[in-house]
């Protein structure tokens, strides 16, 4: 129960760490059940609420996969309090709830690789991504050489003379003006 209450103040006093939030919820309603404040359909689905919630919070925040962990992690400890029958047709089969958790991981670890592949690709916005790119002198304009890049015509800036057809190679970047070498 402290630990839950210590998450949650943390959590708190210093909002977007996440992994306090989601252990003192987790330990909270667990603690509720286990002190018997709560019944345990109560409890059960409370922590399906929390897990789904955790689970489509991770989809929509950029966090790291500490809210999708612990929406796992809800998810099963209250699929298997939510029901407290020794009936066999009232109970859920723990292979359905092992299932639906193994496919709800699946999907967050997919997500995250996703997300980590995407982080490590070159910069392909802005400026910065022309520096090393090769174009060709398209035109000539009052001795200016323009050439076509990534569909845009660039005034360009070189120490050697160019001819339309030349191939450069672009160094720098100042401002609207290409610094180019001739290749």
């Amino acid at each position: 129960m402290l630990l839950g209450i210590y998450g949650l103040i943390f959590e708190f006093y210093n909002p977007g760490w996440g992994a306090p939030g989601v252990v003192g919820a987790i330990c909270l309603l667990t603690a509720l059940f286990a002190f018997q404040a709560l019944p345990i359909s109560y409890a059960g689905l409370a922590l399906l609420v929390l897990g789904v919630g955790l689970m489509v919070a991770e989809a929509l925040s950029p966090s790291f996969g500490i809210l999708g962990a612990g929406g796992i992690a809800a998810f099963i400890m209250g699929s298997i309090m939510l029901m407290d029958s020794d009936l066999p047709g009232y109970q859920i089969a723990l292979p359905t709830i092992l299932a639906v958790a193994l496919f709800s991981a699946g999907v967050l670890v997919f997500t995250l690789g996703m997300l980590m592949r995407a982080r490590k690709q070159a910069v392909v916005t802005g400026v910065q991504h022309l520096v090393g790119a090769i174009a060709e002198v398209e035109s000539i304009i009052d001795n200016n050489p323009w050439v076509r890049l990534d569909g845009e015509l660039w005034q360009v800036d070189t120490s050697s003379a160019l001819a339309v057809g030349d191939e450069v190679t672009v160094t720098g970047i100042d401002g609207v003006i290409l610094r180019v070498e001739k290749r």
